[in-house]
């Protein structure tokens, strides 16, 4: 049977933001109530594993949901850079197409380029700084697991570039809720060789409306 190792790379749990404020890469933006809940049942999720890593997003939203991670498996916390949120330029702003920073027209100048985006952090970069770091967290790992907690964005372009699909898409489709796991797997010479998707938290969710 051939041996493999995995690095779980979590999306933080959700984040206490009543005014819907695109909140990027600022500091200071906490778990919601529900948010620590999804961290908690992501934790007894990972039980199961036999976990050697966990790198983590600076951003406290990410270092939160890592917390009980690290406490059920006694293993600290390494930050990690490389897995934060993508550069956005709205980032402070309440975000919509009909009540957000969308409806203004000095901001469709950043929206020529949605291949780039010319509004943020260029994909190729996301993927090279998510692939670095996926890669060192397996190496980190010794053999073992590893679990890399990180944002949305970071997450389902590293899974575009891993299925050779094109960047380009409707982030409404993104399949990355809050507290999911996209889980790439590693063969014995450490080169990716799959991917999986699952939702531990799923129960948690907020409800469609």
């Amino acid at each position: 049977m051939e041996s493999f190792t995995t690095v779980h790379v979590l999306r933080h749990g959700e984040v206490e933001n009543p005014g819907k404020i695109l909140y990027g890469r600022q500091p200071g933006w906490r778990l919601s109530e529900r948010g620590v809940a999804m961290a908690e049942s992501v934790a007894n999720w990972s039980k199961s594993l036999d976990i050697g890593a966990l790198h983590v997003s600076p951003l406290q939203r990410a270092q939160e949901t890592a917390a009980p991670i690290a406490k059920a498996h006694d293993i600290k916390i390494t930050t990690d850079d490389r897995l934060i949120e993508a550069a956005n330029i709205f980032e402070g702003k309440p975000f919509g197409v009909g009540d957000g920073v969308l409806r203004r027209p000095s901001a469709w100048r950043h929206l020529w380029n949605p291949w780039r985006p010319s509004w943020g952090e260029p994909y190729i970069e996301q993927v090279n700084r998510m692939f670095a770091a996926i890669f060192a967290a397996n190496k980190a790992a010794n053999g073992k697991d590893a679990i890399c907690v990180s944002h949305q964005l970071p997450i389902w372009i590293m899974r575009l570039a891993i299925e050779h699909r094109n960047f380009l898409h409707d982030p409404r489709k993104r399949q990355c809720t809050l507290a999911s796991i996209t889980s790439v797997r590693f063969d014995k010479d450490g080169m990716i060789s799959g991917l999986s998707y699952s939702e531990p938290a799923a129960h948690l969710l907020p409800k469609k409306s």
